[in-house]
């Protein structure tokens, strides 16, 4: 599967040849570890091989997402996902939770969503806003971005904190998400197992709350994604290449990210061009998932059992899939939206506690 959404220069493997290719797979401390190919010549005009998967289930308004990594890919050229879609992307909202380029120092996080969403110049957050216009660009390409600024959330400095944790509220209060470095993982995320509450964690890192974006109507329920593409029309776009990795700026004609890094090597540029997760949990107050048909040509592999040491198998099931997760718990809501100016108070009931790849299916074209 090429990588035509953001012109990247990569082609998504299918299961069996990830695995073999060792691009993804459990390491031996039991974490999933999904990475660029950084052995391979390869020659002009060809494309690096890379892995995305996203999950069979899809989770609805009212779930928290809880992505505990301690390494997460960077260096020039390389441009990691950890984010949302609606059945049918681009339309039904997208939300980007992991999303950074080549050597930038900070982690990205923004909505992607129809005309009607913005963020309110008074939202309480601790990243700076980017954009406020939700639907702006084609395809909501801008979105409305919150940079972070706490330390550590991207490249080296997260890798040598040794990690961290992103937890992401989709509520009808509004979209919410948090970053902990390593150390400042409050006890109650880590431990986190039938439930979880947000209310406990202070200001998040970038807040939409519902008194300006109508989450119900810019939203559909919502499919995790990871992946990790090369260049495109971000970590490729000239000045955005330039600004952390040098060289001359490229033209019309000339892709000096493509040319520097993707070809005429062995992949050494991709050491670090690579996710270590420990664990991914969804949350919900609903015990109702969704597995709509998606549209296209698209066929999901079924996920792979993830145990130390191995990375299971996987067997075709159509267009679409039936989800399998299951309410474990009793999450009711104990507050109420308010105007919308902060995370609504509940206790979410565990939906999928997915350690590695488990959760997870894989999309081939």
């Amino acid at each position: 599967m090429l990588d035509d959404h953001v012109l990247g220069h990569v082609n998504y493997l299918n299961e069996s040849s990830a695995t073999s290719q060792k691009l993804a797979y459990i390491n031996d401390a039991g974490h999933a570890v999904i990475r660029v190919d950084d052995f391979s010549f390869v020659p002009w005009e060809q494309k690096r091989n890379s892995v995305r998967i996203e999950t069979t289930d899809y989770f609805p308004v009212g779930s928290v997402f809880v992505l505990d990594a301690t390494h997460i890919p960077f260096g020039c050229s390389v441009w990691p996902g950890f984010w949302t879609k609606g059945p049918n992307w681009p339309a039904g909202g997208e939300i980007d939770i992991v999303e950074s380029v080549n050597l930038m120092g900070n982690n990205q996080m923004a909505l992607h969503t129809p005309a009607g969403c913005t963020q309110a110049s008074d939202v309480q957050q601790l990243g700076k806003t980017i954009g406020s216009d939700c639907s702006a660009g084609v395809d909501s390409a801008t979105g409305c971005a919150v940079a972070e600024t706490q330390p550590n959330s991207f490249g080296s400095d997260f890798a040598s904190a040794g990690g961290g944790v992103w937890a992401t509220q989709f509520d009808d209060s509004g979209v919410f998400i948090w970053f902990w470095s390593r150390n400042n993982v409050p006890d109650s995320v880590t431990n986190a197992k039938d439930t979880i509450d947000p209310s406990t964690w202070g200001t998040p890192s970038a807040a939409w709350p519902s008194s300006s974006c109508n989450v119900a109507s810019s939203f559909d329920a919502q499919q995790l994604v990871i992946d990790i593409t090369l260049c495109g029309d971000w970590a490729g776009e000239p000045s955005i290449y330039q600004s952390t990795c040098g060289g001359p700026l490229g033209n019309s004609t000339v892709d000096i990210c493509y040319i520097d890094n993707v070809i005429n090597t062995n992949g050494t540029n991709y050491q670090d061009a690579y996710f270590e997760i420990s664990s991914v949990k969804v949350f919900t107050v609903n015990s109702t998932v969704l597995t709509p048909s998606v549209s296209g040509s698209s066929t999901v592999l079924s996920s792979a059992t993830a145990s130390a040491g191995s990375a299971g198998s996987g067997s075709t099931s159509g267009t679409g899939s039936s989800g399998n997760g299951s309410n474990n718990g009793t999450g009711s809501d104990d507050g109420s939206s308010g105007n919308g100016a902060a995370p609504r108070v509940a206790a979410y009931a565990a939906m999928v506690g997915a350690t590695a790849l488990a959760a997870f299916s894989w999309m081939l074209l």
